[in-house]
C-alpha cells in the first residue's frame, strides 16, 4: 500500500515521503496513529504542492543543518565515565551522555538524532557517532570515552 508520512520514522522515511509498506501495517499501525495517510491522487497534487511551496525553507534549514555539521567535526568530543582500575566502564555510554557532551561544547543538538557506531561502548578508548542533523546532512563524529 502507498503511503504518505506526516512524521520522520526511524528506518521507515521521512516527513512527506511516499512509501510502499504492507496493509495491515498501515491501516492497522500507521493510519489510525495519524502517522500516515492514503497517498491518493488527490492527496499527492496537495503534497507536491506543499513541496513546491515549502522548498526555499528546506533549503535555509539544510544550510544551517550543514554548518552544524563543520562546526562539529572540527570539535573533539570527550565523554567521562566512571571506570574500574582496569579500563572498564561501570554500566555503558549511550547517546544520552554524548549528547550531554555536545551540548556542554555549545550545540543543541537532540539525543534522538544521535546513533552509536559501535553497539555498546563499556570500555574507555575512542568510538564513532553519527549525527543525522536533516534528512540529507549526516556527521560522522569521533569521541572519547574517558575515565573521570
Amino acid at each position: 500500500m502507498e503511503i504518505i508520512l506526516k512524521e520522520d520514522i526511524n528506518n521507515l522515511g521521512y516527513k512527506d515521503d511516499v512509501i510502499v509498506v504492507k496493509n495491515g501495517y498501515a491501516n492497522n499501525y500507521l493510519i489510525p496513529k495519524g502517522i500516515a495517510i492514503h497517498a491518493t491522487k488527490s492527496a499527492k497534487k496537495v503534497l507536491a504542492e506543499n513541496l513546491k511551496q515549502r522548498a526555499h525553507k528546506e533549503d535555509k534549514l539544510r544550510q544551517d543543518a550543514q554548518a552544524i555539521a563543520d562546526k562539529l567535526q572540527n570539535k573533539e568530543i570527550k565523554v567521562g565515565a566512571k571506570t574500574s582500575s582496569k579500563g572498564k566502564i561501570f554500566g555503558s555510554v549511550t547517546n544520552i551522555q554524548l549528547a550531554d557532551s555536545i551540548n556542554k561544547k555549545g550545540f543543541d543538538i537532540d539525543r534522538k538524532k544521535i546513533s552509536i557506531v559501535e553497539k555498546e561502548v563499556k570500555e574507555i578508548g575512542k568510538y564513532n557517532a553519527v549525527i543525522k542533523l536533516h534528512r540529507d546532512v549526516k556527521v560522522e563524529l569521533p569521541f572519547e570515552v574517558v575515565s573521570e
